[in-house]
C-alpha cells in the first residue's frame, strides 16, 4: 500500500500533462502511486497517459467511457486508489520538488491527520510564479492537529481540492464524493473541513497551479444550467450541514461564504457571459433568502454585495459597478494629479539645492538601486566615519532595508526631498549601480562607483550582441552615467581592463582591492563561532554556502541541485547555507531549519562566507570574494555551455578554477564524500587563483580609497600586504580538520573522474 495515492484528471491538457506527470513521478519521496484518469479527451491526454504507465509501474491509467467532468475523473481516481492519502493534482498543474516528503512529514509530526492543507503558487502564462496571499492562515504554530473550530478561517482559503492531502479512511467513511459541475470543489471542500476530526497545516508551496491565459466559460451540457451549477453546489453544502445538527454553528459562516463567491462569479466575465448574469441573479437572490441565518451580523466590508445580492436587480448591479469604476478612474486620476504636482515640485527643489554650496564632509552611499546596507558601499561609509574626523553619511535604501543601516548615517528614501538633497549637496557619491537618471553632477562633486565584484560573465557594452543579457538596457543612457564617475575601484588587473573597455569613461581607476573584502582578514575566530551560532549551524558540522548566479536565459531562479538530495548522500555532519540571487525573491528552497538553511533574506554575504567551510556556486563573483578566505570553493557548472552562449564570459572557468568542478549533481557529492573538495589539487587551483584575482585584498582596501581620495594622500600610504603574509581567518572546519569524515553514501564514480573535471 503506498503512502500517496496521486489522482491526475485529464481533460484537453495534452500541452501540460506530461509536465504534470514528470513533476509527480520525479517526487524525492517515492512511494506512490497515480491515478491518471484519461476523461474521454478528445487530444492526446489518453496516449500520454498509457505512455508514462509503460514507463513507469507506479502509474495506473484510467480511461473513462465518456467526459464526467473533472468531479466524475477524480470519483474514478478515488476508486481506484489504494494509498493511504488522496493527493489531487489536476492535469495542467505540477507539484513542486520534495512537495510529497514534505507533505509525508507533516503527516507524521501530526500523527496521520484526516487533512492536510499546504500552500500553492500560481504558475503564470508569462512564466511568472506568484505565491498565493494566504500564508498567514497556513501557519504551523499552535495544537497540532486541530478541528476547523480551532482554525475557522481556513474557510477563507480556496475552496478547492488541489490545496491538500486527504486520509483515504476518512473519505471513505464520510462517503465524501465530488459532484457534478464546474464548482465541484465547493461541495467536497466545505464537507471535508467540516466533517474532519483532524486538521493539519504546511506553510510550503507544494502545488504550481496554472492560470491559463485565456479562460472559457464551463462547459454546460444542459444549456444555461452549468453556468449556475455554483448554486447547486451550496445547496448541497447546505444538505450537509442541515443533516449534522452539531454543524448548525457553521450557517451564518458559510452563508456568508456563498455570498461572497456568488458576487466573486458574477464579477468574471470569463466564467459567466453577459447574456446570463441577470438570471445568475435573480437565482442568487433566491438562495439568499433561503439560507440566511436571522440575526446573523454582516461585516461593514460587506453590506454592499449582500445588498446587491438581496435584491437579486441586475439594473442596479450594473449601476453600481459603473460608480465603482468612476471612483477607481477618478482615484487614479487623483493620485496621478498629485504624482505630477509632487515630482514637479522636487524637479524645483532639486534645481534650488543645485545652487547652493557643496558641503565637503557629506558623503551619500547605496548599494544595488536601494537595497540594504552592504558591499563596497558599505564597506566605505564605514571607512569615512572611521578615517575622516566630522564625516557625516547618509544611505539610500528602502524603508524595508533601514532596520540594516547602522545608526550613525543617515536614512534616506529614494525619490524624497532628502534624497535629492543629498545628491545636490553632498560632496562625494558612492554607489555600485547608477544613480537616477535625473542626477546632475556638479562641479566639485566626487563620484566613485564601485562596482559588485571582479567580473566573470560580460558587462556593459560587450552585452550589445547579447539580447538575453542585455534585454532592456540602454546602451545610451549607460554611458552618460558612466560620463559622470570620477574613480572606479578595481580588485585585480584583469578587472581594470575589462572596466575600462566595456565602461569607456574619462573616469581614474583605482586598482585598491575590493573594500568589502577586507573583513575576511580583520575578523577572528570568536567572529565566526559567533556567526555560526546565529545561523544555528551545529557544532562540529561542515557549513557549505550555496549560492548560484542567475540566468539571462531563464524567467526566474533555476533549480538544479535537489538539495535535500545532496545533504542525505553526504549525511549527518555537513550543513547547507541555502542563498538564492538578490535578483530573485523567491528562495532557493522552501525548507527551513535542521541541516537545510535558507539564508536568501540573510542582509550581509560576507558574514556567511565567514560563517562557512566551503562555498558551492556556478558563476557567481563571489567566488573571486571567497578565494580571499583561502577556503575551498567547488564549482558546479552543469549548464556551461547555455550560460556561455546567453551571457558570455571573460575567461573559461572550467580551465582555470578556484578548486574542483562538477558537471553534475552526483560529481558535485562525489568531490565532497571522496574529500576532494579540500584535497591538494584543490588547493593547488586556488592559490593560483588568488594570485590572480586577489593581489590588493589584504584587508586595508577601504582605508586606501579614503586615503587617496578624501585625506589627499596616495595609495601608496597603506601598503599591500603579499599573499604569503595574509592570514584570514580559519574556518571552523579547519580546526577539526584532523579528523577524519564519517564513511557517507555517494554515487558509483570514481575519485579520478571527478578529480579530471578540474583539468
Amino acid at each position: 500500500m503506498p503512502r500517496f495515492s496521486v489522482i491526475v484528471p485529464a481533460y484537453k491538457v495534452q500541452a501540460y500533462l506530461q509536465e504534470c506527470l514528470e513533476s509527480v513521478l520525479g517526487q524525492s519521496y517515492p512511494d506512490l502511486e497515480v491515478i491518471a484518469v484519461d476523461d474521454r479527451s478528445p487530444d492526446a491526454c489518453g496516449a500520454l497517459v498509457d505512455e508514462f504507465a509503460a514507463r513507469d509501474a507506479r502509474v495506473r491509467p484510467v480511461h473513462l467511457p465518456e467526459n464526467g467532468g473533472v468531479g466524475g475523473a477524480r470519483n474514478a481516481g478515488i476508486e481506484h486508489a489504494t494509498g493511504d492519502y488522496l493527493v489531487f493534482v489536476d492535469g495542467d498543474d505540477t507539484l513542486a520538488p520534495d512537495a510529497l516528503r514534505s507533505i509525508a512529514d507533516r503527516i507524521k509530526e501530526a500523527d496521520d491527520p484526516d487533512i492536510v492543507v499546504y500552500d500553492h503558487a500560481h504558475a503564470l502564462w508569462t512564466g511568472e510564479t506568484v505565491r498565493s496571499p494566504f500564508l498567514h492562515q497556513l501557519t504551523e504554530q499552535g495544537p497540532v492537529p486541530f478541528r476547523l473550530d480551532d482554525r475557522p478561517l481556513l474557510l477563507k482559503l480556496p475552496l478547492v481540492a488541489w490545496n491538500k492531502a486527504y486520509r483515504r479512511e476518512f473519505v471513505e467513511s464520510e462517503s465524501l464524493t465530488f459532484a457534478p459541475g464546474a464548482h465541484t470543489d465547493t461541495s467536497w471542500t466545505v464537507p471535508a473541513l467540516l466533517a474532519a476530526e483532524s486538521v493539519a497545516t504546511l506553510d510550503r508551496v507544494c502545488v504550481h497551479h496554472r492560470r491559463q491565459r485565456k479562460i472559457t466559460n464551463p462547459p454546460s451540457d444542459h444549456g444555461d444550467h452549468g453556468y449556475f451549477d455554483i448554486h447547486e453546489q451550496y445547496d448541497r453544502v447546505f444538505a450537509f450541514v442541515d443533516a449534522r445538527p452539531e454543524l448548525a454553528h457553521w450557517r451564518p459562516v458559510l452563508f456568508r461564504r456563498m455570498v461572497d463567491q456568488l458576487m466573486a462569479v458574477l464579477a468574471r466575465p470569463d466564467r459567466l457571459p453577459r447574456t446570463a448574469r441577470a438570471e445568475f441573479l435573480r437565482r442568487s437572490r433566491a438562495h439568499y433568502r433561503r439560507y440566511r441565518t436571522p440575526g446573523a451580523a454582516v461585516p461593514l466590508h460587506a453590506r454592499l454585495r449582500h445588498l446587491l445580492v438581496r435584491t437579486g436587480s441586475y439594473r442596479t448591479y450594473r449601476v453600481v459597478r459603473l460608480a465603482s469604476a468612476l471612483r477607481r478612474h477618478a482615484t487614479l486620476f487623483v493620485k496621478s494629479l498629485a504624482r505630477s504636482v509632487r515630482s514637479a515640485a522636487l524637479r524645483l527643489h532639486y534645481r534650488v539645492q543645485r545652487r547652493l554650496p557643496l558641503r565637503a564632509d557629506r558623503a551619500v552611499f547605496t548599494s544595488h538601486s536601494g537595497r540594504g546596507y552592504g558591499c563596497n558601499p558599505g564597506a566605505l561609509e564605514a571607512a569615512f566615519r572611521s578615517f575622516v574626523p566630522g564625516m557625516r553619511t547618509a544611505w539610500v535604501a528602502h524603508p524595508e532595508h533601514h532596520h540594516t543601516l547602522p545608526t550613525a548615517t543617515a536614512r534616506v528614501r529614494p525619490g524624497t526631498a532628502a534624497y535629492w538633497t543629498a545628491l545636490a549637496r553632498s560632496k562625494y557619491l558612492v554607489s555600485n549601480a547608477s544613480w537616477d537618471e535625473r542626477f546632475v553632477k556638479r562641479a566639485g562633486q566626487v563620484v566613485i562607483r564601485t562596482q559588485a565584484g571582479t567580473p566573470l560573465k560580460r558587462m556593459g557594452l560587450d552585452l550589445q550582441d547579447r539580447p538575453a543579457a542585455a534585454r532592456d538596457t540602454d546602451f545610451t543612457a549607460l554611458l552618460a552615467d558612466v560620463d559622470t564617475w570620477d574613480h572606479c575601484l578595481s580588485a585585480n588587473r584583469h578587472s581594470t581592463l575589462v572596466w575600462e573597455r566595456v565602461f569607456p569613461g574619462g573616469y581614474t581607476t583605482l586598482e585598491t582591492g575590493q573594500p568589502r573584502n577586507d573583513v575576511f582578514q580583520q575578523a577572528t575566530s570568536a567572529d565566526v563561532t559567533r556567526l555560526r551560532e546565529s545561523l544555528g549551524i551545529p557544532e562540529g558540522s561542515v557549513a557549505i554556502l550555496y549560492a548560484p548566479t542567475h540566468r539571462d536565459y531563464l524567467r526566474g531562479p533555476r533549480h538544479t541541485l535537489d538539495l535535500e538530495r545532496v545533504l542525505r548522500q553526504l549525511g549527518p555532519r555537513y550543513v547547507l547555507l541555502a542563498r538564492a540571487h538578490h535578483l530573485y525573491d523567491a528562495p532557493l528552497t522552501a525548507a527551513s531549519g535542521g541541516r537545510l538553511i535558507d539564508v536568501t533574506d540573510h542582509p550581509n554575504i560576507e558574514s556567511l562566507c565567514l560563517a562557512s567551510d566551503a562555498l558551492v556556486t556556478d558563476y557567481s563573483s563571489l567566488m573571486f570574494d571567497y578565494a580571499n578566505l583561502d577556503r575551498p570553493i567547488v564549482i558546479h557548472s552543469d549548464d556551461w555551455e547555455a550560460y556561455e552562449a546567453a551571457r558570455g564570459t571573460y575567461f573559461d572557468l572550467r580551465a582555470f578554477p578556484p578548486g574542483a568542478v562538477a558537471r553534475s549533481e552526483d560529481e558535485l557529492i562525489d568531490i565532497f564524500a571522496t574529500g576532494h573538495w579540500r584535497g591538494s589539487r584543490s588547493a593547488q587551483l586556488r592559490g593560483a587563483f588568488r594570485e590572480r584575482f586577489c593581489p590588493y585584498d589584504d584587508g586595508r582596501a577601504a582605508e586606501r580609497v579614503v586615503q587617496r581620495l578624501v585625506l589627499g594622500g596616495t595609495a601608496g600610504r597603506a601598503p599591500v600586504t603579499p599573499l604569503a603574509e595574509r592570514h584570514p581567518v580559519p574556518s571552523a572546519a579547519a580546526m577539526f580538520a584532523a579528523a577524519p569524515l564519517a564513511s557517507v553514501p555517494h554515487p558509483q564514480s570514481s575519485p579520478e573522474g571527478a578529480r579530471s573535471t578540474t583539468r
